[in-house]
């Protein structure tokens, strides 16, 4: 590259995207999604992610769900352990606090002469007897006071410590990660996911399995502890009391394990219908033109109002059942009071229990027992929340990676033609022959290296949906530095051959060779970084201009993004922006015309000085004008490249050495402009018509 004299091998590739920001060739079903391009890499936990071409896992059992959020939890363990111990100084709070409670009221009987034995004093603390009675019992409202300070202090450090764990580490980690792992996955799997249910797995569905951790893992845990504790006091109290007390506790479990098998596949719907309407929204307003140039506001507004209501609908069906679920079990445990009241009060009257470090501590231990079994309703809803996020988030993290690099992969070496030189030697003017037969690749601009570009299709099958062919037994061969044109009628395969060529999809037989290797035993970031790809209608970030022509190469100087735009003729409107290369563009680069942005999709393939060339038919749909424009900044770009152009047009068909004609997966003509011309087939009725529309 020109400037300092120095290049930065490039992370990633450039490319201009497939229509509306993914590959989508017309004979598979076309959904509006979009597949992001820049990963990130956080370090994660090692949740299990195979990478080979095994089948997809079968739909993990609940139990094998659940054992993989403990892993996660494992993994955070001294953030959680943290917290059990936050929440075992509030259970010891609370237990103490009582304590206090039951024997302050026990003191005041006694100083009130209602009973003749001084309560027993806990802990072996006893407030002095030459004290007043009044010191007495202030001393232990005093004590009780200072617990209560000492829980409100700890339930603060609590709420801190938990939502740093939550929402600062596993939240963000987890949502990198699947991610992370939807930039490793193929196309296939974009293939078969709408948007809107891909956008719910990394949103929310993560918030779902963070749940798992915060409102199930260490709740239950907690719940088992706090029980335990309840437990072991309240026997120590009075066992007989202790078991008519707890009568109904099988009952609850009993109507806690029937709610859960309700609700699980409402929460599994719940999340599909969701997914509906994040569809809807996101087609809608990607397709607002569409909407609006038809006037079809009114129709949209209501379909999305079908959807949410759907939503609405069965939603309030899960909150009705909740809503029955939660005082059922509130009802149970009411009972256990009026048991607690007419047996407690019947064996305080036999002076077989004291009132307070008796009946009343009991009636906190009750109180604090039935609200934790009455939190299992909290805990069995987020378990089945939890349990349709996770399956979900999981469907991604085991999705085998079908496009990767194998262990031993041949390197390629990036080219290295610089883009100074290619703009300077490159010339426009100088004379073709008008159909290719003559012209000759200027590989004296390129010293590619091991990667010189030469391309071979050996009888190349490609199916997307098993048993339908949409590749036939395609065989040919492009030499380094020719350009060769592929024309043809819609589906008839064209898209799909780059696809296959940037190894978006592996062939189902036959191989594709670059200078020799099967793209297979090629490694994927080297391949990738040696092609470079416009496709027809282009993707821009809402980033810089310079960002987005360097989005392939950021490391590289500023000296070689304006070269690289120069030779896409893109410099000139570009330095005309408000602020030059530095302007902002908008969402998908809309505040561009389609040749500019066609034009920044060249200068982005060029800067990284691909050794192949990939055009989807830059110049379809454009009006005359912006078409020179593109064919000046195509014919700079394919100098000393190899090149694959997807083109119908004869003014670019004319410029390339030989001409592929595609129909119905299979080449249906193959040879020079000059040669097709003179045979019957596709090719010359194709140019013929027109011609005659250009004389017309």
């Amino acid at each position: 590259m020109p400037g300092d004299g120095t290049r930065s091998v490039p992370t990633t590739f450039s490319a201009g995207l497939f229509r509306d920001g993914r590959f989508r060739p017309s004979s598979v079903p076309s959904r509006l999604e979009s597949l992001p391009l820049v990963a990130g890499s956080p370090t994660l936990p090692p949740l299990p992610d195979p990478t080979d071409n095994t089948p997809p896992p079968s739909p993990t059992s609940n139990w094998g769900l659940i054992r993989r959020m403990l892993g996660l939890g494992w993994h955070y363990r001294w953030g959680c352990i943290w917290l059990l111990c936050l929440q075992g100084l509030l259970l010891l709070a609370a237990i103490t606090t009582l304590r206090l409670t039951g024997y302050g009221i026990d003191l005041v009987r006694f100083h009130a002469h209602s009973t003749t034995d001084r309560p027993p004093s806990p802990w072996h603390f006893d407030p002095p007897v030459d004290w007043s009675p009044m010191a007495q019992v202030a001393l232990v409202a005093g004590l009780v006071l200072a617990m209560e300070l000492v829980r409100g202090s700890l339930n603060y450090v609590y709420a801190l410590s938990a939502g740093t764990l939550i929402h600062t580490r596993i939240v963000p980690d987890l949502r990198g990660r699947v991610y992370d792992k939807l930039q490793r996955l193929s196309f296939r799997f974009f293939d078969a996911n709408a948007t809107g249910s891909i956008i719910q797995r990394v949103t929310s569905d993560t918030q779902s399995v963070r749940a798992f951790i915060d409102g199930v893992l260490i709740q239950f845990v907690l719940l088992t502890v706090s029980l335990v504790c309840y437990l072991a006091y309240m026997l120590s109290l009075n066992v007989g009391l202790t078991l008519a007390c707890l009568a109904t506790t099988p009952i609850m479990w009993l109507v806690t394990v029937i709610f859960s098998r309700i609700v699980r596949p409402m929460y599994d719907r719940n999340r599909e219908l969701v997914d509906r309407v994040v569809l809807r929204l996101a087609e809608s307003i990607q397709g607002v033109h569409v909407i609006k140039g038809f006037g079809r506001e009114r129709e949209e507004i209501a379909r999305f109002a079908t959807d949410n209501r759907a939503v609405k609908d069965q939603q309030t069906g899960i909150f009705w059942r909740v809503s029955i679920f939660g005082p059922t079990i509130g009802y149970m445990t009411q009972i256990n009071l009026v048991i607690l009241l007419a047996y407690g009060g019947w064996l305080v009257t036999r002076n077989e229990l004291a009132l307070g470090s008796g009946l009343v501590v009991f009636a906190g231990l009750l109180q604090q027992f039935s609200s934790q079994v009455a939190n299992l309703t909290n805990i069995a809803n987020s378990v089945q929340q939890s349990l349709s996020g996770a399956r979900r988030v999981f469907e991604i993290l085991d999705t085998p990676v079908a496009i990767e690099s194998p262990p031993s992969a041949i390197r390629l070496r990036s080219p290295t033609l610089r883009v100074g030189q290619a703009a300077e030697e490159a010339s426009l003017d100088e004379p073709t022959d008008g159909n290719g037969e003559d012209f000759s690749p200027q590989l004296a601009h390129a010293e590619h290296g091991p990667t010189l570009g030469r391309i071979e299709f050996d009888h190349v099958w490609f199916e997307y949906i098993p048993g339908v062919p949409v590749l036939k037994d395609v065989t040919f061969t492009v030499e380094p530095g020719q350009r060769v044109a592929i024309l043809g009628a819609t589906g008839a395969g064209k898209s799909t051959l780059l696809a296959l060529l940037c190894r978006f999809y592996d062939p189902t037989r036959g191989r594709i060779l670059v200078d020799g290797h099967d793209l297979r035993d090629v490694d994927l970031d080297d391949l990738r970084r040696s092609i470079g790809l416009v496709f027809q209608e282009t993707f821009l970030f809402s980033n810089t201009v310079s960002a987005n022509i360097a989005f392939g190469h950021p490391d590289a100087m500023m000296n070689d993004v304006e070269l690289a735009a120069k030779i896409a003729a893109a410099h000139e409107f570009i330095a005309a922006l408000p602020h030059g290369y530095d302007t902002v563009l908008g969402e998908g680069g809309l505040d561009l015309s389609g040749g500019q942005r066609q034009r920044l999709a060249i200068a982005r393939a060029v800067l990284l000085d691909p050794a192949i060339l990939l055009l989807d038919d830059p110049a379809a749909a454009i009006d005359p004008h912006t078409e020179h424009e593109i064919l000046t900044a195509m014919q700079r770009a394919m100098q000393g490249r190899t090149t694959l152009v997807i083109a119908h047009r004869l003014s670019t068909l004319r410029q390339c050495n030989q001409v592929i004609v595609m129909d119905n997966g299979r080449i249906a003509q193959y040879g020079t402009h000059t040669s097709l011309m003179q045979a019957d087939g596709h090719y010359r009725d194709a140019a013929e018509s027109q011609l005659a529309g250009a004389r017309a």
